[in-house]
């Protein structure tokens, strides 16, 4: 059957979301990817879309999609590949040509090798057996859980004592959030340092509501955590990242931060919340959205392969 291949516009995020879309209904049972996710991901500053996206087209129907993009300014480089699962002989050319992109990529960087990461669901539409032939491998699972939110049952909670909460209002509260979020997440796996203007692009600031980013500050210690929720996702809530200094860690700040997202979103509505979470997580997180409520709603592995 023949293809045809080449990169991505602007103009195709319509076409990647269906697509995309199409993937959440095999992989998880229902639509969750938005036009917007897409468009960020095509803008994204490191990427440049004739060199870094790849579209396979089975007549005028989008049937693989893939996108590199570099935030480490290192080895490290990021892939996205999707495939429909009656369209499997069009990937191995994709991840191929994602493959030799990342290794010239990495040496652009001055880096002598590319280490490549893609996340995909446990159960993908992507054949594995093509990963595990090209030497990939998994090193991190990730699971996407959910909560039921209820506005008799998820109040807002009152702040313990010692403690104040503001929201990013404030340009300076926004510059405050990327320290803590630098800080809070320096020691995890995956984590890449990303200067302030960057930071805001990996967050789709322009499409954030800042009313849903929080600090909770300590009267002795000072800023020593953050919540940063969204609501543009149409399946749920989204809490995007949750972080609380080393120092001020194993005080609740976590939960109470959680319990202050959920009542939120249950104010304005919401009837679920959702959040990601490294299963492996170092810092109790598992845990404490375990204690909260939250269950799987499924699993993401991280594959990497090394190459140079």
């Amino acid at each position: 059957m023949p293809y045809s291949l080449r990169p991505a516009t602007l103009d195709d995020a319509p076409a990647i979301t269906e697509l995309l879309n199409r993937v959440d209904e095999i992989e998880i049972g229902r639509p969750e990817t938005d036009l917007h996710t897409v468009e960020a991901d095509l803008k994204h500053p490191e990427v440049d879309l004739r060199r870094d996206s790849w579209l396979v087209f089975d007549e005028d129907r989008l049937v693989a999609y893939g996108l590199l993009w570099d935030e480490s300014g290192g080895d490290r480089i990021d892939v996205d590949h999707y495939v429909l699962p009656d369209h499997q002989e069009t990937a191995a050319p994709v991840l191929a040509a994602m493959e030799a992109r990342a290794l010239e990529k990495a040496r652009e960087n001055g880096a002598a090798r590319a280490v490549v990461h893609l996340h995909l669901n446990t159960a993908p539409t992507l054949d594995t057996r093509l990963l595990r032939e090209r030497h990939w491998r998994v090193v991190r699972r990730y699971h996407v859980l959910r909560r039921a939110l209820d506005p008799a049952q998820d109040p807002v909670p009152e702040v313990p004592s010692g403690l104040r909460i503001r929201d990013c209002a404030a340009e300076a509260d926004r510059v405050r959030v990327h320290a803590l979020y630098q800080a809070s997440f320096a020691g995890h796996f995956d984590f890449q340092p990303r200067a302030y203007e960057p930071w805001l692009h990996d967050i789709d600031a322009e499409g954030l509501d800042w009313s849903l980013v929080w600090i909770v500050t300590d009267d002795d210690l000072g800023d020593v955590g953050f919540l940063l929720a969204r609501d543009d996702r149409e399946a749920m809530g989204w809490i995007r990242s949750i972080g609380v200094l080393p120092e001020a860690r194993g005080r609740g700040l976590g939960g109470f931060l959680l319990r202050h997202a959920f009542a939120a979103f249950a104010a304005r509505g919401r009837d679920v919340v959702g959040l990601g979470v490294d299963t492996a997580n170092a810092t109790g997180a598992p845990r404490l959205y375990d204690r909260h409520g939250m269950t799987v709603h499924y699993a993401v592995d991280t594959w990497e392969a090394v190459l140079g």
